[in-house]
């Protein structure tokens, strides 16, 4: 019966998925497949033959192989590899390069043969990438094809760099990259005009006929793309659905990156659900009244039969009293009071009434955050009375275009001669600027004074920006944490500076509210490290400090995307008004106005983003029949 009732749950599901805690349980165990591999091979006296990948997926299965020969034992002289494919042009020896990853993260710390490592070589002349392809073919094939095939997939659903167009038997080819693919590598690479157009790939022929094929996928960026390779149908359109042919195949996943699937999103339609669980019941509502585009309060017995939640309506039904209940619990999480409503009773409301001057503290990971993502809520605790402080967590100074620095330094030497001051320090300053910037190469570090410029003009932005919502300087902090400040856009691993920077300021300001980012889709990272050090701070102070029982921590969105509607614990309206002044807060903010240098893969600007996704969440909440705001700023409150 167990058996029967898996295979119902997975009926959408067209290959076989495992689905992991998280990444590193998940690492682990593939790992520890690719040494039972090895030993195997080891134990006949053959030759391991691995296909493998790059990127950030397979980088905790290369430590783990690491580990395991460094502790272990285990050997990688029986192992032959072929890498799956490789940016063209590429030096071997640029930082950018999967040569260089493959021997950051693995050749260079076990005991390979390197004569039996094999990456496509991107130094080629073009006339002779053919001919390199078909010898890689025949090399692969002499060893008698790819015993063990690891993959990663691309929001494209590309394997390897097999874009969409890509053919199911397509060899090992020079590709041409898609636009998405190249925004995604553009943090790499300082700019997505860096990002080379092109790309040597092992084909989706080549793939499937290794022995086994074992596809990676973390994080709920690549849910989407997932549930697309997995319940879809077989298309060109997105190449990894071809995996479904195979019979060797298995997706390895987090439980973020499986999040989209049907037997987790939508449970109810593959089996009988828990309805006790208040908040899986509220989604399946919620969905329901999207799905077939009716208020709550209008939905009915048979549309609940109709689309998979009749248990529900059995178990708890009459249908109107689960639609009233559902509508009540939306409602109350609508309020003009993100601070708590004084003299009120707030036994329905998502803030507490007391105290009814709240210090509260914005965190912010860019100098802009704050603004963008719930700009209107922190004008109108400011307006409210609260004692509002905001915290700048990090410079962003790696998103500061070079032309900039140009410009305000001209402007400090014109001021210099202005006032009669010696301004020749500067124009020698200036003047190496010039010089440097036509030299840089992509990521390469600024000069500690072209980064500090950088620093400075996100600086007075955000100075800018606070003020115009209301703060006096004193309640502007920049905490310039130093896990940012390497002057690159790989950051150091978080150390105890970080956690301690931040306890000082929640020590010092001992806030009854916590407002931080919670949007860990972000394309730099960046949101999710600044989340975690506020954590690991209230984490330590709780143990110490009377006041954080009695403190809250709202998480906020920003540009790239909202919580689900049934997540949402506190929906603060925004009038026109209001929606106006938020956007000339985000406007203080000039060096991220049109273009920014990390726009992720949405052209629009962030201040069009902003009112495009809070009125879309207003939009959610009309159509589920609730009263009708010109924008909605919405928070999911974080129980630590």
């Amino acid at each position: 019966m167990a058996r029967l009732n898996l295979l119902e749950e997975t009926r959408y599901e067209k290959l076989p998925v495992s689905v992991y805690g998280n990444q590193q349980e998940a690492s682990l165990a593939v790992a520890g497949r690719i040494a039972t591999l090895i030993r195997d091979k080891q134990s006949k006296g053959e030759q391991a033959v691995l296909g493998l990948a790059t990127g950030v997926t397979p980088i905790k299965v290369y430590a783990e192989l690491v580990r395991l020969h460094k502790e272990e034992g285990l050997s990688f002289k029986n192992v032959t590899t072929f890498n799956l494919d490789e940016y063209f042009p590429m030096k071997p020896d640029a930082a950018q390069s999967y040569v260089t990853f493959m021997y950051e993260n693995l050749f260079s710390h076990i005991d390979i043969d390197k004569a039996n490592v094999h990456i496509p070589d991107g130094t080629l002349d073009k006339d002779e990438v053919a001919a390199f392809c078909l010898e890689y073919e025949r090399q692969i094939e002499e060893l008698g094809g790819l015993d063990f095939q690891l993959l990663g997939i691309g929001r494209t659903g590309h394997i390897g760099f097999n874009e969409p167009g890509s053919a199911p038997n397509s060899g090992t080819r020079l590709v041409t990259l898609d636009d998405l693919t190249r925004s995604d590598a553009a943090r790499d690479f300082g700019g997505k005009a860096n990002v080379p157009t092109k790309a040597i790939t092992m084909g989706i022929g080549t793939i499937f006929k290794a022995r086994e094929i074992i596809l990676m996928a973390w994080s709920a960026k690549k849910a989407p793309i997932v549930k697309k390779a997995v319940e879809g149908e077989i298309s060109g359109e997105v190449p990894a659905t071809y995996l479904q042919l195979s019979d060797n195949v298995e997706f390895v996943l987090d439980e973020d990156a499986a999040s989209e699937l049907t037997r987790f999103d939508t449970p109810w339609l593959v089996k009988d659900c828990s309805w006790d669980d208040n908040i899986l019941k509220k989604k399946a509502v919620i969905w329901l009244a999207d799905t077939i585009g009716k208020p709550v309060l209008k939905l009915t017995e048979e549309d609940y039969n109709n689309h998979g939640m009749a248990q529900l309506a059995v178990e708890q039904g009459p249908v109107y009293n689960i639609n009233i209940d559902i509508f009540n619990q939306i409602q109350h999480t609508i309020t003009g009071w993100p601070g708590g409503k004084p003299d009120a009773d707030d036994s329905q409301r998502p803030e507490r009434a007391l105290p009814a001057k709240k210090r509260s503290i914005i965190f912010s990971p860019h100098p802009d955050d704050d603004v963008i993502s719930m700009g209107g809520t922190f004008i109108r605790l400011v307006d409210q009375g609260h004692d509002v402080h905001v915290a700048y967590q990090t410079s962003g100074n790696t998103a500061v275009w070079d032309d900039d620095v140009l410009r305000y330094m001209e402007f400090a030497i014109d001021f210099t001669n202005s006032i009669g001051e010696d301004s020749g320090h500067l124009a020698k300053l200036y003047e190496e600027m010039r010089a440097f910037f036509p030299q840089k190469q992509p990521n390469q570090i600024d000069t500690r004074e072209i980064r500090n410029v950088k620093g400075f003009i996100r600086k007075t932005e955000a100075i800018s920006g606070a003020r115009y919502a209301g703060l006096p300087d004193s309640n502007i902090h920049f905490m310039a944490l130093p896990f940012y400040e390497t002057g690159k856009t790989k950051k150091n691993t978080v150390g105890e500076e970080d956690i301690q920077l931040t306890i000082d300021l929640l020590q010092k300001i001992k806030p009854q509210q916590i407002f931080a980012a919670g949007d860990f889709a972000d394309p730099n990272g960046t949101h999710l490290v600044c989340f975690n050090i506020i954590l690991a701070a209230l984490a330590r102070l709780k143990e110490t400090e009377e006041w954080v029982k009695d403190c809250w921590l709202w998480m906020y969105r920003g540009a790239w995307h909202e919580f689900p509607t049934h997540e949402i614990e506190m929906a603060v309206p925004l009038s026109p008004q209001e929606v106006i002044r938020k956007r000339n807060a985000i406007f203080k903010h000039q060096s991220q106005k049109d273009r920014p240098v990390f726009p992720g893969d949405d052209a629009r600007e962030f201040w069009v983003r902003a009112e495009d996704r809070t009125s879309e969440t207003a939009k959610k909440y009309d159509q589920l029949g609730l009263a009708e705001y010109e924008a909605i700023e919405a928070f999911v409150r974080y129980r630590f």
